[in-house]
């Protein structure tokens, strides 16, 4: 495993288990951005190659500061400004960065907010930042492309030709993942007419737009899981056995951590059915991609699964035997989906009612 690589999943378990405690820019340097710079080869404890509070009279703001200012081979290549961690990074947290950029030799600035990392650069004007980033990484949900494109960043083999040379379809390719996420998710009116237009002859009033845009939410999830289910199926010779072993990760996996989150989860979906099934018979068993909540430690009898070892969460529910992932951005809302959870656990507790009566 590369430094870069045990370096981020060491930050990411700290911000899935702490993150509450980055409430602020300080704890967001101390525990994210200089452990990261560090893991790029950058002496962090020198202040002339990694320059806190750096400024610029150019800037014409007084005391205006850029958190840090990365030097290679003694010329300001990295800006990098720091947001608390529940900050929304959005355009306005540029606007040191923009006057920054535009007066010193920096060529890359990243604004983060610990757990969100975006990367600018000058693609479509000279000197002049862009405002939309061309490469933009989650702390906790990394994978090897990604540390691909952070070895370029590596003080002992920085390169400012070769980031560039890929940086603009990077650009464009992360701008067109996050759009087809968002139809994903929320189809638009738009693409609901474009996509059921063949399929619906009637005309699309609410009624009707309300329920295709439902199907082509369930849809499109299920064209990209059948996709990787035939990847899968072909890379392992058709071997359903195999391709089950990976979906469902054995109880025994060394690497499942059970986080305070996915706890506190469980006790919350506990205590929605526990007036719909004994609390005695819900029980949580942790796997590596998702913590399974069961009805008799039965694996035939799941009641949710929370799908939180993720940037974006799910809540997986069972009205039968598939199941079905819906987005979270709290546990609070985990509320919302009560009726549900109330229904599947009735279903269970019939279940064994009608074994009890020899039925």
């Amino acid at each position: 495993m590369s430094t870069i690589e045990e370096s981020l999943r060491a930050i990411a378990e700290r911000v899935k288990s702490h993150s509450s405690t980055m409430a602020t820019e300080e704890a967001v340097k101390t525990a994210v951005v200089l452990p990261f710079l560090r893991a790029l080869g950058y002496d962090v404890f020198d202040p002339t190659e990694v320059v806190p509070e750096f400024t610029a009279d150019a800037v014409g703001k007084k005391g205006e500061k850029v958190d840090y200012a990365i030097k290679i081979d003694g010329e300001i290549r990295i800006l990098i400004e720091c947001k608390p961690i529940s900050t929304q990074l959005e355009k306005k947290h540029l606007d040191q960065l923009f006057r920054y950029f535009t007066v010193t030799n920096a060529k890359f600035a990243i604004l983060t907010n610990g757990r969100t990392f975006n990367f600018y650069t000058d693609l479509e004007a000279t000197n002049k930042l862009d405002t939309r980033p061309f490469f933009v990484f989650d702390v906790t949900d990394f994978n090897s492309g990604i540390i691909a494109e952070l070895r370029k960043f590596e003080k002992g083999t920085f390169d400012i030709s070769a980031i560039l040379a890929t940086a603009e379809r990077l650009k464009y390719t992360s701008g067109i993942k996050q759009e087809i996420s968002k139809l994903i998710e929320e189809p638009s009116e738009d693409f609901v007419r474009l996509v059921s237009r063949n399929v619906y002859e009637g005309q699309l009033r609410a009624q009707a737009k309300e329920m295709l845009t439902g199907v082509v939410r369930t849809a499109f999830r299920e064209v990209i899981m059948d996709a990787v289910k035939n990847r899968l199926s072909s890379a392992l010779a058709d071997t359903q056995e195999v391709i089950e072993k990976i979906d469902e990760a054995t109880v025994d996996e060394p690497e499942v951590v059970t986080t305070e989150e996915e706890r506190e989860g469980y006790m919350i979906v506990k205590a929605i059915v526990r007036d719909t099934i004994s609390p005695k018979r819900v029980v949580m068993r942790d796997q590596k991609s998702y913590c399974g909540i069961l009805i008799d430690n039965n694996n035939r009898r799941p009641l949710a699964r929370l799908w939180f070892n993720r940037s974006v969460k799910y809540i997986g529910l069972f009205d039968g035997e598939n199941e079905e992932r819906l987005i979270i951005d709290s546990l609070d809302q985990i509320y919302d989906h009560s009726e549900r959870l109330r229904g599947t656990a009735k279903k269970y507790g019939e279940i064994k009612a009608s074994i009890a009566d020899g039925g």
